[in-house]
C-alpha cells in the first residue's frame, strides 16, 4: 500500500502570479493521489486573491486540501476566502479533518492553520498579564483541535497539515529570535498524540526542509521558498518503517 502525497505551502498569490504553478499542476495526477496546500496561500487574505488561488489549485485531477496561513487572515475576510476555495473544490480545514479514498487506502488529513508560542525551554507560559495568557491560549486551543482531529479520523494512514511549524528542527536558517512567531511545542504534542505518519507545515521561508517530532513523526517544511519547486511528492506506504518518508522531487518552477 502507498499513497502519494504532494504539498506546497506560502505561494502568496496575486494577480501578477497567477499560471506560475498551473504547468506543473496539470502533471500532478501522474505522481499524486492528492494535493495539500500549508496556507499563505494569499498575499494578504482578499477575496480577489483568494480568486486567484482558485483559479490555479481549483479544478486539478487529484483532491485538493488546505489550511489557511497568517497572511490569509490578514484582511479580516476569512469567510470569504473560505467560500471561494470551497466553491473551487478545495477543503478547508480547521480542526478538523477528512477521510479520502485513494488507490493504496484510505488517507486520513486532518489540519489546524496553528500558531506561535514557540518551544521547549524557551516558549510563552500561560502566566501574568491577560493578554499572555489569551497569546498561549489560543496556541493551546489550535494544538487540542489538531489532536481531536487526528485521532478522529479512520484511515490507513494519517497525515497532520499545519501552517505553523510543530518542532523547531525545520526552521533552522531562521533567525533564533523569531522562533516563537513561527511554531509552537504544542502542535509537535498534539501530532504525536495520534499514530501520525507524516506532519507538513509552511510559514517558514528560509527555514529548513526535514524535522522529526519528539515522538519520531516526520516533519517536512513544504513552504515554496524552501522547497523551490511547484510541489514535493512523499510516498507513505505500510512497506516501509514506522513514519518514513520517500520523497520524490516534482516540477520546478
Amino acid at each position: 500500500m502507498v499513497i502519494r502525497i504532494a504539498a506546497v505551502g506560502d505561494v502568496h498569490l496575486d494577480e501578477d502570479v497567477v499560471g506560475r504553478f498551473r504547468p506543473a499542476l496539470e502533471e500532478l495526477s501522474d505522481c499524486a493521489d492528492v494535493l495539500l496546500l500549508a496556507g499563505d496561500l494569499t498575499r494578504h487574505g482578499t477575496e480577489a486573491e483568494a480568486r486567484c488561488v482558485a483559479q490555479e489549485f481549483g479544478g486539478l485531477d487529484v483532491p485538493v486540501i488546505t489550511v489557511l496561513g497568517n497572511h490569509d487572515h490578514q484582511c479580516n475576510q476569512v469567510p470569504q476566502v473560505v467560500k471561494v476555495l470551497e466553491e473551487a473544490g478545495i477543503t478547508v480545514l480547521e480542526g478538523n479533518g477528512v477521510v479520502l479514498e485513494c488507490t493504496g487506502g484510505r488517507l486520513g488529513v486532518a489540519g489546524v492553520k496553528g500558531f506561535g508560542g514557540g518551544f521547549a525551554g524557551r516558549c510563552a507560559s500561560d502566566f501574568g498579564e491577560p493578554e499572555m495568557k489569551a497569546f498561549v491560549h489560543t496556541t493551546t486551543e489550535s494544538a487540542d483541535r489538531l489532536a481531536e482531529a487526528l485521532l478522529s479520523l479512520d484511515c490507513d494512514l494519517l497525515v497532520a497539515l499545519t501552517h505553523y511549524a510543530p518542532v523547531p528542527d525545520t526552521l533552522a536558517g531562521e533567525p533564533l529570535e523569531i522562533y516563537p512567531f513561527l511554531g509552537a511545542y504544542q502542535l509537535g504534542q498534539a501530532i504525536d498524540s495520534a499514530p501520525t505518519a507524516l506532519a507538513v507545515h509552511g510559514h517558514a521561508h528560509a527555514g529548513s526542509e526535514r524535522g522529526t517530532t519528539p515522538g519520531g513523526v516526520r516533519v517536512r517544511n513544504v513552504a515554496h521558498p524552501v522547497i523551490k519547486q511547484a510541489y514535493s511528492v512523499f510516498h507513505l506506504g505500510d512497506h516501509l518503517d514506522h513514519g518514513e518518508v520517500s520523497r520524490l522531487s516534482a516540477s520546478g518552477i
